[in-house]
């Protein structure tokens, strides 16, 4: 792309005046580096000591010590391990480029293994191996807090500060409303989203409309935009090169949402010997050892869960008994794996005969495509309100979990009315067990289109690891308690 008369090319050597402003924004970044670092020791020397000393007050001989002496001893290498396999995973990146829970996980269990096996080569010898395993547990639970707590302070600082990066859409009409919605969340990303470019009909959106593709460049200079993203992951390939070009030439970011082919060549396999390099697509199903170890992941989780909540639902089932005549557990017919249908266990929170109602209220629904959601529903009780506010009515179905008729996590299984409506390509999330929480419930839950939901099925299936399921897990407990979007 040639450049007008009078641009410059941000790309050159810059001023000493931009130079200035460019190393106050090195000064921030080197900041971030920093004080993560620092909370990342802290946290490393932490889950070293709390283990160690938990492990000589079980013995019997509490020594404070004894456990700072060897936390002192192995923290060194216990934190080098964990710095380098933090940044493998960009966890020490910009906050929009962090990973959350499940690669912090993910980061330290690689450490811990990297850990056991060097002690193991250098000959050392335990008469168990709960410091590995008790500083991992300590170690996620510091660390993830001290993040969090970071990401917070920090986001209140810039806020307070009125740091925000000026964005830019490019793309359709409902792309460019899904990236809107995401970035006004709660993501803690400072943007400013000035405006759009369409590359269609200008949609609705309550955003401002700056035109199109061909006022990109009048756009840029006049809106001081920082951040240009591509909001649709079919953008034409020819025009988004020119719009690269330009951005760069102005110093601009360009961020793109991945296509749909990107996400499915994150499962592709080289297969050699071929003319041409082609690569075999993984089916979306778990099998093998995948099987295994989310199979293993459900029964222990599940058993423990029934276990803990013993009183919780003791409590819930006394509550929907004493509130209207009925069952406690109501079975609700819903397609499983493969389509089969399974009787998924929920606490009452209807009135008897609710189901005969159905289509009497079809014209109340408030939700798009397949889903039947209402509200306020009539046929709910004040007990089954507040269960369904907090997702408690879910709780039986851990028994699901146990028969092997669901999943933790999963694609939630739809009750058979709305199963009818599905359209085919909607019907391969039933490849895999069906979960009693998933994407969906720490992605804004019943606040999202039908699609968005099904998409996120589809994320889930091409990403899954136990970390991943042990994330949305425990997403799920402040989505819950915070009942957006439940109904």
């Amino acid at each position: 792309m040639t450049l007008l008369p009078g641009e410059r090319d941000m790309r050159r050597k810059r001023p000493p005046l931009l130079s200035f402003v460019l190393r106050v924004e090195t000064v921030r970044r080197l900041s971030r580096v920093v004080s993560l670092l620092v909370l990342d020791f802290i946290g490393v020397f932490a889950a070293l000591f709390t283990a160690l000393e938990l492990k000589v007050a079980f013995r019997g001989h509490a020594s404070f010590s004894a456990a700072w002496t060897e936390s002192r001893h192995w923290v060194a290498f216990a934190y080098l391990v964990t710095v380098l396999m933090f940044a493998r995973v960009d966890l020490y990146a910009e906050r929009t480029r962090r990973p959350g829970l499940a690669g912090i996980v993910s980061a330290l269990f690689q450490a811990t293994v990297i850990a056991l096996v060097f002690a193991l080569a250098n000959r050392e010898h335990y008469s168990s191996y709960y410091t590995f395993y008790g500083s991992l547990f300590f170690g996620t639970v510091y660390i993830t807090g001290l993040r969090y707590l970071h990401t917070h302070v920090t986001g209140w600082l810039l806020e307070r500060a009125g740091y925000t990066r000026r964005a830019l859409l490019v793309g359709t009409g409902k792309h460019i409303d899904a990236v809107a919605q995401a970035l006004s969340g709660e993501s803690g990303t400072q943007f400013d989203v000035v405006g759009y470019l369409s590359l269609t009909p200008r949609p609705e959106n309550g955003l401002r409309s700056l035109g199109g593709l061909e006022d990109l460049r009048d756009v840029l200079a006049q809106e001081r935009v920082q951040e240009v993203i591509i909001a649709d992951p079919d953008f034409p390939q020819e025009q988004a090169v020119e719009l690269v070009d330009l951005c760069h030439h102005r110093g601009v970011t360009v961020q793109v949402a991945p296509s749909t082919m990107e996400i499915l060549l994150e499962r592709a396999e080289f297969v050699p010997g071929q003319t041409v390099p082609l690569f075999t697509l993984r089916p979306l199903v778990f099998e093998g050892i995948d099987y295994a170890l989310k199979r293993a992941f459900d029964l222990i989780v599940a058993t423990v869960g029934l276990i803990v909540l013993a009183p919780v639902l003791l409590v819930i089932a006394i509550a929907v008994k004493l509130s209207s005549r009925g069952p406690i557990i109501y079975r609700s017919i819903r397609p499983g794996i493969g389509g089969k249908p399974f009787h998924c266990f929920k606490f009452r929170t209807m009135r008897e005969r609710a189901d005969q109602l159905q289509d009497d209220l079809e014209p109340l629904n408030e939700q798009s495509g397949a889903l039947f959601k209402i509200r306020r529903d009539p046929r709910l009780t004040a007990v089954g309100r507040f269960l369904r506010r907090y997702s408690l009515d879910e709780l039986p179905q851990l028994v699901n979990v146990i028969r092997s008729e669901m999943s933790l996590v999963g694609p939630r299984p739809l009750p058979m009315r709305d199963f009818e409506h599905l359209e085919e390509w909607h019907k391969k999330r039933y490849l895999v067990l069906p979960g009693i929480t998933g994407l969906w419930q720490v992605s804004g839950r019943a606040e999202l289109d039908f699609d968005d939901l099904v998409r996120l099925d589809f994320l889930y299936l091409e990403r899954w690891s136990v970390f991943l399921d042990l994330s949305i897990l425990l997403k799920t407990i402040p989505a819950v308690l915070r009942g957006r979007g439940a109904f």
